[in-house]
């Protein structure tokens, strides 16, 4: 069934959107203002994706599940660019559905965001970039090595989906499911790309900033032709607590200091 999209306009001070922090269902404020919050979070990713290098034209996609609607998600409209991006501009679609272009969404788009959404209930974000180191290191058959702390982001929590061509089949879904597990927070598909996912825009975003360093360090280390030291399991293990700790407590301060610094460029995604 095809169904309609939905959009709203909105702006809001800065101070409301420390809601990123928090799970949708923690929060206090009602459906709407959660939704005018998650779009200009969503809308901020996609301008961050676009400043940091990693967006391709129109094409690759970052979602948000729509809150209080559990079985709906917010994506960007096919035929946008990353920097056209705003809060009021988000297609609203449910994930029940099965939709294409004829519908204002890019339709592999569309497949792997309502698969991961559909099938993650602790998921509310993802994000999927083509970044040229990324593709290298999932190419390679032992993947992603625990070469630098940035790659620890990813120990036991990393899967890897191989290629079947553009995931315009919604069949493909639960083999990507499968692949990512259910405590997962990247993929790597293999010869393609990668997708991050995360309960909040903060998380997917910056988990996506460590996979692009964990990849670049990594090619750079075995293209130096030396013997690479990789950081031993005990030190993964220890690390990957503290890390649990970082995020939820010094780390918060992070997504609002991005979002300060895409002001100072260009404050319309908010609108």
């Amino acid at each position: 069934m095809r169904r309609p999209f939905h959009s709203a306009g909105l702006r809001q001070t800065e101070d409301e959107l420390e809601l990123h922090a928090a799970p949708v269902e923690a929060a206090t404020a009602d459906t709407a203002q959660h939704e005018k919050l998650a779009r200009v979070n969503l809308a901020a990713m996609y301008r961050l994706v676009e400043q940091s290098g990693w967006g391709e034209g129109i094409f690759n996609h970052i979602s948000m599940r729509v809150p209080g609607s559990p079985r709906e998600f917010l994506i960007k409209p096919h035929e946008l660019g990353y920097a056209e991006v705003t809060a009021s501009n988000l297609v609203r679609v449910s994930m029940d559905d099965d939709l294409d272009e004829r519908s204002g969404v890019n339709r592999p788009g569309f497949v792997l965001h309502s698969t991961i959404l559909k099938a993650r209930s602790d998921v509310n974000c993802a994000l999927h970039v083509h970044v040229p180191e990324v593709v290298a290191v999932g190419a390679l058959r032992r993947g992603l090595r625990m070469y630098c702390q940035a790659a620890l982001r990813f120990y036991e929590q990393l899967g890897y989906h191989p290629y079947e061509g553009l995931t315009e089949s919604l069949e493909e879904g639960p083999r990507m499911m499968k692949a990512l597990g259910r405590n997962g927070v990247a993929l790597l598909l293999r010869n393609h790309g990668a997708v991050t996912v995360s309960e909040t825009a903060w998380g997917a975003f910056s988990l996506m900033r460590y996979l692009v360093s964990a990849c670049k360090i990594q090619l750079q280390i075995e293209g130096a032709g030396g013997e690479a030291v990789e950081i031993s399991q005990g030190a993964c293990e220890s690390a990957r607590k503290q890390l649990s700790s970082h995020n939820t407590g010094r780390a918060g301060a992070d997504w609002p200091a991005w979002l300060r610094r895409l002001d100072a460029v260009d404050p319309t995604y908010r609108f």
